[in-house]
């Protein structure tokens, strides 16, 4: 049995009593106190940890300055303040202790746009692709670029002056702020835009906090103007925290605060608007993919690039593209990139040119063509290869995969991982080539490995050696490598922040700047913030402060990793390599990770919540002496005894009274999962949510009693068939409201299906396929078995969408081949998901043996279900290993491609039909769309890809009446809008989950594309 855990860290009264009062002046966001929303944002995209008191959720300017407003006063000024936003940093810019604001949750709505004047106003929170998406039906895009931009904040951007791809020509966000709103601490409100030097002096002038800072940056930037000019070098990237530089224009008649507050990491104000400049989108976009023998041919070709006046030009090396072939995104690149040997590509430049100019962009290109023939044929700058791709749906797939490099680099096989910490150094372009030479040369002097990215254009590259953070002595390399970087990039006239700020980093500041400059940073940080109370410990701290600043050997992620034991670590890798890259808060309600996060919009509810959530369970459980591997070999010997069953019984009782157990805040993380598994394919490090999210239910379990809902889940393929045997009579009950209600309150289950009725034996009744014993298919001769098709029930579509089967049989039947309906043998998927998984291990062996013997009949095995068919891929080896066999489950889409492999494809005519694939089906198997477009065309039929998210309903996920507002709501996202846009006949769904959420929701389902199929044939 698990022990409780009740060391929860505890919390500060005096926050407490903040909130409270926050709450009682009128603050209408959320606040969260609880230790797993804490931990959630204990962690960003760095190797950091810093696990803060509290965290509010603003839902407006001027709720955060009512925070400020109160900070200001006098018996909370011992509490600290820092905003966030997505959490991206690799850094640790926005981790502290004290007090979180976070601005994503609620901030996020676009609030003005001026198309004439090529300018959009929007709230902190609002999310780069969001607002990109916004703005496109304008014809208008937000520039500055970065990899992470479907799920990083332009408060952050604008924090942490972020740049990425093409800023040779977009320049970085600061480039494009036209003015910000931001709060002071105090409740001041700080709005910024470029003025006259002399009206800046004027509001110099006032008694007010806004004007000690406008005469103090005043003072400090023209003083020091030669020094700022001469110490700040002249790089693309270059990135200090304050930019001195900039405040002033170059003949010092214009003023700008927004420049000081871009790229301060949240150590100044609050910002919480902005106004930004917007750039009309290109009319012309085209990609030069070019391949090379080795990363540093790429690197010393790639001035030739920016010589041929190129928009940008990235570069990957043969590790990221290693770990790309292993990923779901090489699916959507491979033909883009793929035309030469895999084993000779150990490099490639991304060029691209953009602009309204086809003409010249086609000149441009072609130049570089012949220049790029020219090398080939002489064998010289190792180019092998390169391929031009001039379609945009092709373009942003070749991003995207640049784009996932970060993720994949986490993904790398053993326990030492790239990680980010001297990845965004910035050089003159020209010394690029021979810089990393050296770079390469330190690290391998460590022998380390290492992936390389990044912008050759800007000089700029990603650079991520691979440490065990787990391990002390590598712990340690890392402060001294560090430390050799800085050293190295200063010799090559660059800098080791050029990109992604500075966050623990700005210990090397006053080394760099130099003391003078720093304290005129150290300055500013004094005007705004005397007390050191915002962010504390980044950028520099109040002038004649005694305050420390962060340092890059803080604690980390792997402080507290390596308190759980090397076996446990490595058995629970899912939960335990999560290295928060967030992909799983990708705001693009069409994409299928993760619907929980999408709806709720609360962090623990992703899969590095949960990832996070488990690992610190993990480690209290190692701090009470406890091996969960252990406890889960017992579980096998260990029956229900009365005495369990007391014990459990009582441990419900006093939990439900309140009684703390970190266990429990585990637990509600995990049921908020769907298990869709889109984690398990879509995040780059294959974060399985779903596998150890069963394996926690499951130890969770032996403390606390089950409620009655899971176990009628987990029996449902037990009682369904028998329901079946008098549908009409069980329909009757499951219609009548009492029983709704009942099933509600004492159950937890609403809407609950109704079984099909005729049922599936009474449509096949007398049908052939119904007859077949195993004696008899033995009995057929080998050359006749290719005609036959075994098609394998589910329990879903056997007995509640049993004309599903029924049709199924018939185009079997119309396509020429011999049906054959299996005897039903339970799946066990309820039963892995509601965490039985010693019940679902019985399930598995028995239905694993049986569908064995049926694979040596050498014919097809057919299931309709994704969700039930994929669990037999991979469930079953999960969870029996090599004892799963061999036999092979296809589905529908599968075998019809083999069948129909020689049937001609005919001119497509008539009306389209729109194909909703299922969630866990199309991350799985990305493929499907295509193979079901490919089917349809061979019948003369057109078929278009509809691209949704998840349905939210995911088995019993929406059948469950405390998830009933989220499973519609996530429907709602995606699948609702794109419902009401198209013909209802026409649409199809291969989900079951999804027909009957469909139907639910519209009062009328969705079919099968083998039931348009079956029309069509």
């Amino acid at each position: 049995m698990i022990p409780q855990i009740s060391q929860a860290p505890g919390l500060v009264q005096l926050v407490l009593t903040f909130l409270e009062s926050l709450k009682e002046q009128g603050f209408t966001g959320d606040t969260a106190t609880s230790y797993a929303d804490r931990l959630s944002l204990s962690t960003d995209n760095s190797i950091y940890q810093l696990l803060p008191d509290a965290v509010l959720f603003p839902r407006s300017t001027a709720d955060v300055a009512l925070i400020a407003r109160l900070a200001g006063e006098e018996r909370f000024g011992s509490l600290i303040f820092t905003p966030r936003g997505g959490g991206t940093g690799t850094n640790g810019q926005s981790l502290n202790q004290g007090i979180i604001v976070d601005m994503s949750r609620h901030m996020n709505r676009i609030l003005e746009i001026n198309p004439e004047q090529g300018w959009v106003r929007v709230e902190a929170g609002v999310i780069k692709d969001q607002l990109n998406a916004y703005l496109k039906p304008f014809g208008f895009f937000f520039s500055p670029e970065l990899s992470t931009s479907n799920r990083a904040t332009l408060g952050g951007m604008i924090n942490t002056d972020a740049s990425g791809q093409g800023s040779l020509v977009y320049g970085k966000t600061s480039d494009h702020v036209l003015g910000l709103r931001a709060v002071l601490l105090g409740g001041d409100i700080l709005d910024t835009r470029p003025m006259a030097t002399a009206l800046a002096e004027t509001l110099a002038q006032t008694q007010t906090p806004e004007g000690r800072i406008y005469q103090q940056v005043l003072a400090r930037c023209r003083e020091q103007r030669e020094l700022i000019l001469e110490k700040f070098p002249k790089l693309n990237r270059f990135l200090t925290g304050y930019d001195l530089r900039h405040v002033f224009s170059d003949d010092l008649q214009t003023f700008d605060l927004t420049r000081l507050l871009c790229g301060a990491e949240g150590t100044l104000a609050f910002i919480t608007e902005a106004r930004l400049d917007i750039t009309p989108i290109p009319k012309v976009r085209r990609l030069v993919n070019i391949k090379y023998d080795s990363f540093d041919s790429a690197l010393r070709n790639a001035p030739f690039m920016v010589e041929a006046k190129a928009l940008s030009v990235e570069t990957v090396d043969s590790k990221v593209l290693n770990l790309a072939r292993e990923d779901i995104v090489w699916h959507s690149v491979k033909e883009l990139i793929a035309d030469v040997p895999e084993k000779d590509m150990q490099g490639l430049n991304i060029v691209e040119f953009a602009g309204d100019n086809a003409e010249l962009i086609e000149r441009q290109i072609s130049g570089l063509c012949v220049r790029l023939d020219e090398l080939m044929l002489q064998q010289q700058g190792g180019v092998i290869g390169y391929q031009l791709c001039n379609e945009l749906d092709g373009i942003e797939r070749i991003y995207n995969m640049r784009k996932k490099a970060v993720g994949l680099l986490g993904n790398a096989k053993g326990r030492a991982k790239p990680i980010p910490f001297v990845e965004d150094t910035a050089v003159p372009p020209e010394n690029l080539a021979d810089y990393i030479v050296e770079f390469r040369a330190l690290l391998d002097g460590h022998g380390l490995s290492y992936g390389m990215f990044g912008h050759v254009d800007a000089g700029v590259l990603h650079v991520r050696p691979a440490l065990d953070m787990c391990d002390p002595q590598q712990e340690m390399l890392m402060k001294q490598i560090s430390d050799e970087v800085v050293a190295l990039t200063a010799r090559y006239g660059g800098l080791l922040w050029g990109e992604h700020g500075k966050g623990f980093r700005a210990q090397y500041s006053p080394a760099f700047f130099g003391e003078t400059l720093f304290n005129e940073l150290r300055r500013i940080k004094t005007v705004f913030d005397p007390h050191n109370r915002l962010n504390p410990g980044k950028i520099c701290t109040p002038f004649e402060s005694h305050a420390e600043m962060m340092q890059v050997d803080a604690v980390k992620r792997g402080t507290y990793d390596r308190q759980i034991p090397l076996t446990v670590r490595n058995d629970w890798r899912g939960a335990m390599e999560c290295n928060g890259n967030g992909l799983c808060f990708n705001f693009d309600a069409r994409s299928p990770m993760c619907p929980s996060m999408k709806i709720t919009r609360n962090r623990i509810h992703s899969p590095k919540g949960r990832a996070t959530l488990t690992r610190e369970w993990l480690r209290l459980l190692a701090e009470q002496g406890v091996d969960p591997l252990e406890l889960e070999k017992q579980l096998p010997e260990n029956r229900v005894s009365m005495r369990t069953f007391i014990s459990r019984t009582r441990n419900s009782w006093h939990a439900n009274k309140g009684e703390y157990d970190f266990s429990h805040e585990v637990k509600e993380a995990m049921s908020g999962c769907l298990a869709c598994k889109a984690c398990s394919t879509q995040c780059p490090i294959k974060i399985d949510v779903p596998n150890f999210r069963s394996r926690f239910l499951q130890l969770y379990h032996t403390r606390y009693l089950r409620p009655i809902g899971d176990h009628l889940v987990a029996a449902v393929e037990s009682y369904a068939p028998l329901m079946a045997k008098a549908p009409k009579v069980f329909n009757y009950f499951l219609r009548q409201p009492w029983m709704r209600d009942m099933s509600k309150k004492h159950i937890g289950m609403v809407d609950l299906p109704l079984l099909s009725s005729p049922t599936l034996k009474q449509q096949l009744s007398g049908h052939s396929a119904m007859n077949m014993t195993l004696e008899q298919l033995e009995a057929v001769s080998h050359t006749q078995r290719k005609e036959y098709v075994l098609v394998v029930q589910d329990p879903f579509t056997s007995f509640y969408e049993a004309k599903l089967v029924n049709d199924f049989v018939k185009l079997i039947e119309k396509l020429g081949y011999r049906p054959v309906l299996l005897p039903f043998s339970p799946n066990g998927k309820a039963q892995h998901v509601k965490g039985f998984l010693q019940r679902f291990a019985r399930t598995a062996s028995k239905t694993a043996d049986f569908l064995n013997r049926m694979a040596k009949l050498d014919m097809p095995m057919v299931g309709v279900d994704p969700a039930t068919v994929l669990c037999y891929r991979d469930e079953y080896r999960q969870t029996l290993g090599e004892a799963r066999g061999d036999f092979n489950v296809q589905l529908v889409h599968e075998w019809l491609q083999t069948a129909l492999a020689e049937r001609a494809v005919q001119n497509s005519s008539g009306e389209a039909w729109y194909l909703f694939a299922h969630c866990t089906e199309v991350t799985a198997l990305p493929a499907t769309p295509n193979h079901w477009q490919d089917i349809f065309s061979r019948f003369g039929a057109k078929l278009e890809n509809v691209n949704v998210g998840c349905c939210g309903m995911a088995g019993t996920y929406g059948h469950e009446s405390k998830n009933l507002e989220n499973s519609l709501g996530i429907y709602a996202l995606s699948w609702h809008p794109q419902l009401q846009k198209l013909p209802r006949q026409r649409c199809l769904a291969t989900g079951y989950s999804c027909r009957s959420q469909v139907k639910r929701v519209e009062g009328n389902g969705m079919r099968h594309p083998l039931q348009a199929l079956l029309e069509i044939v």
